[in-house]
């Protein structure tokens, strides 16, 4: 079992998309590589804590490997822009990828040279070692599945399988 953690705008969306993807065991929707401990929601969007809305991933190796899980991952965000996806603008809606296992580092740089094929500009999505990571408070815990009408800067119609 590996784990990763994904930034890409509202995570309300990211984690809706990933959770469908087959192979991911459990996600949870919180705070990555800021300077304070367990901030609020508040905290993050009035930019005082230096954390990205992430996504946590949890998933089956054998039955997703990193590589896939990254290139529906590239699929539903823009690497290229920076602190913002959609209309979400601020620095908590930075795009990254945060690792825990050192061995997935080449992996991700190898599929971020791959997804830069498709853009003139530069990818400037954070690829980053995990330094923390705080979950989000319990209503925004699979959000989209209490709220099916909620926000979403993700077309959720796009099959992530």
């Amino acid at each position: 079992m590996k784990e990763i953690i994904l930034a890409g705008g509202c995570f309300w969306g990211v984690e809706a998309y990933i959770a469908r993807i087959p192979g991911v065991l459990e996600t949870k929707v919180g705070y990555a590589n800021g300077t304070v401990q367990n901030p609020t929601y508040e905290q993050v969007c009035a930019k005082k804590t230096g954390h990205t809305e992430a996504c946590y991933i949890h998933y089956d190796e054998d039955r997703l490997k990193l590589e896939n899980l990254l290139d529906k991952f590239w699929q539903v965000i823009d690497p290229t822009v920076l602190n913002r996806q959609g209309p979400d603008i601020g620095s908590q809606y930075r795009t990254g990828i945060y690792y825990t296992a050192d061995e997935d580092l080449n992996i991700i740089l190898q599929s971020k040279e791959k997804e830069q094929k498709e853009y003139k500009q530069p990818i400037v999505t954070e690829i980053e070692k995990l330094i923390c990571f705080y979950e989000a408070e319990k209503y925004h815990q699979k959000y989209l599945v209490k709220n099916p009408n909620g926000y979403c800067h993700i077309n959720l119609n796009q099959h992530p399988d």
